[in-house]
């Protein structure tokens, strides 16, 4: 009982409470596929030195973005972290209480949260911005949630091609609301949000005049959805939207095969009631020195969960707070000067693809990403690819392969990248 404290009667108990007949039920968005059938495939029993050799066998068998030529983006990006970011994030300055709920212990906590709200608001035109949420895809999916209340309406409609994972999560989360529904159309008076991914999925940034005026027109709220934060350094800011969300990885976090990243949500000052998450402000003390304090924060477990805006608990602190160190330590210039490298790179890579025999760049224009048709399967030709020593992208449907370059990318690997793609033509 001490490390099983619920009782048979306990567990059904709380099955009957939430209305559901089994454990069981309660994973049944998680796919089949993915559960393990039987036993982990896992030595019985092992001492430490031996778990250490093993896990490092293991990890010896990844291929890492450094080791060559690199070219997968669709929504992590490779992008270069100055070793001061990881110093500056460890200083005392930050140490402090990580949940800031006594501001009087957690002023550097609550600035660092400040000074992030800020940079995203600027980035993103936008009047406000919340201290983080987990990722991109939750945020995208909060920004739907938050347009329905809004609207008082169910239908969430997208407008440009929507990565496929965003899609996933946002229909999971749409999937609890009886009556929602995800459709790729133009607004309608039924309408909560039209979801704009810019550059979308395939590589392609997109204008929001358009959109505005029919989202005004219908009555539905404009969100803008950017997974690569880097080209708000070269792109205009969606200022035309009602909330902007995205992922922020590509500033002071590695791509840590696929997470902790860090969402990132702004909106107009007029739903900030609305808005998910928490939010920090700045104020005066009694002796009128500057300080910092919670001035938001709707979430369940503070308010009643009836009123409650989300059931989303924390913010990304650590992972915002690398974000907030690499953005001031570029500053403005240099974070224009960011993006220029990158679409330079890519368009360097474009070139290069496009003066290979049977290889078609299929995008008008881009940032730092785009699809090239190949004569062969994609799938076959990355692998191929990789063999050969280089990650090339990633396959889509039939001959059709994203690729992305970044400041990372060297002229170097773009001649490896065109050579070997040639040679397996």
């Amino acid at each position: 009982m001490r490390y099983l404290p619920l009782t048979k009667n306990a567990r059904a108990e709380m099955l009957r409470t939430i209305g559901v007949k089994d454990v069981d039920a309660l994973y049944k968005d998680v796919p089949k596929q993915a559960f393990i059938k039987g036993t982990a495939s896992l030595p019985a029993h092992k001492g430490e030195l031996e778990v250490e050799r093993i896990m490092s066998a293991h990890a010896n068998e990844n291929r890492a973005a450094p080791d060559g030529p690199f070219f997968l983006g669709a929504g992590t990006y490779y992008h270069h972290i100055p070793a001061s970011v990881d110093y500056i994030i460890q200083r005392s300055e930050f140490l402090t209480a990580y949940t800031p709920y006594q501001p009087e212990i957690a002023q550097g906590t609550l600035q660092v949260i400040f000074e992030y709200q800020t940079m995203i608001a600027r980035l993103t035109g936008q009047d406000i911005a919340n201290a983080s949420m987990y990722c991109g895809s939750t945020a995208l999916a909060e920004a739907a949630l938050m347009a329905m209340r809004v609207t008082k309406r169910s239908k969430v409609a997208v407008g440009a091609p929507l990565h496929p994972h965003y899609r996933e999560v946002l229909g999971a989360y749409l999937g609890n609301f009886e009556g929602s529904e995800l459709v790729d159309a133009e607004p309608d008076s039924e309408t909560a949000c039209v979801i704009i991914q810019s550059p979308d999925f395939f590589g392609t940034p997109h204008k929001y005049e358009a959109w505005r005026k029919k989202c005004d027109e219908t009555g539905a709220l404009l969100v803008v959805l950017v997974t690569e934060i880097v080209s708000l350094g070269l792109l205009p800011a969606p200022a035309q939207a009602d909330i902007v969300c995205g992922e922020a990885q590509s500033l002071g976090l590695p791509m840590s095969y696929g997470g902790p990243h860090l969402g990132f949500f702004a909106c107009k000052e007029a739903y900030l009631r609305q808005m998910p998450g928490r939010l920090c402000g700045m104020t005066k003390d009694a002796d009128g020195r500057r300080g910092y304090v919670l001035t938001l924060s709707t979430r369940e477990q503070h308010i009643r969960r009836d009123k409650a805006t989300s059931n989303i608990c924390t913010n990304q602190g650590l992972c915002a707070l690398a974000f907030t160190v690499h953005l001031a330590l570029l500053g403005e210039d240099g974070f224009k000067r960011l993006a220029h490298l990158n679409h330079e790179a890519a368009c360097r890579l474009a070139d290069a693809l496009a003066a290979v025999k049977g290889v078609k760049i299929e995008n008008a224009s881009f940032f730092n990403e785009f699809v090239v048709t190949l004569p062969i399967d994609a799938e076959k030709a990355a692998k191929e690819l990789g063999k050969r020593g280089v990650v090339s992208g990633l396959p889509l449907e039939g001959n059709r392969l994203l690729v992305a370059a970044t400041e990372m990318t060297a002229p170097e690997d773009i001649e490896s990248f065109a050579r070997e793609l040639g040679k397996i033509l």
